[in-house]
């Protein structure tokens, strides 16, 4: 079965609207503004998404999936078939791709304007606060460690990640970066195993 018109249409708009918002971020952005970069109108947009904040939200989401090294992140950190240290490695690896700076750069600026402006961005706040952190975490529950002490290091290395990130975007030092990643995954996984060993039977 084809898809409602109205879908086809979003879809296209989204696709565009992404495209916009990539190359040219969001300081200044209007709705007016990105109609008239994707060919349709402020109207129109608003009829499909809601609101300027709620379209930025979809495009965050739907530039996830034009970046598939960041999906591939989680699922190597399920992957317990590798030593955890090594996952960790080598999802900073991923994630300091070259290839994912665009998002990168957006998300830093969403995420900034998000922190100024409460009320505006609350959904995009929740999905920072707990995706990254939820699946971090999940990680290392599934190595053994007890669910309060892995939210905590899931926490930390997830802080880590967002402070190498921003690192990454002044510096551009990446090298260095992973530098840095690998000798808190060595000490993360020590961490991680010694929760683990800790732990109390049943």
């Amino acid at each position: 079965m084809s898809q409602p018109p109205e879908e086809t249409e979003r879809t296209r708009l989204l696709r565009l609207s992404a495209d916009h918002i990539l190359a040219h971020g969001v300081a200044g952005l209007s709705l007016r503004g990105i109609g008239k970069a994707v060919g349709s109108n402020n109207r129109m947009l608003l009829y499909y998404f809601g609101s300027k904040e709620e379209l930025i939200a979809a495009v965050l989401t739907d530039a996830g999936g034009r970046f598939p090294l960041l999906e591939r992140i989680f699922e190597l950190l399920d992957d317990r078939d590798q030593p955890l240290r090594t996952r960790l490695e080598a999802a900073w690896e991923l994630l300091s791709a070259d290839e994912n700076l665009p998002f990168h750069r957006v998300f830093f600026e969403v995420l900034g304007l998000a922190g100024y402006q409460r009320g505006r961005f609350d959904a995009f706040l929740d999905a920072v606060a707990t995706n990254w952190r939820g699946r971090v975490a999940t990680a290392l529950r599934a190595e053994g460690v007890p669910a309060d002490q892995a939210d905590d290091l899931a926490r930390e290395l997830v802080s880590l990640w967002r402070g190498l990130q921003l690192d990454l975007l002044t510096a551009g030092d990446r090298a260095a970066t992973l530098r840095v990643n690998a000798a808190a995954a060595a000490a993360f996984a020590a961490r991680a195993g010694a929760a683990a060993s800790s732990r109390s039977p049943g």
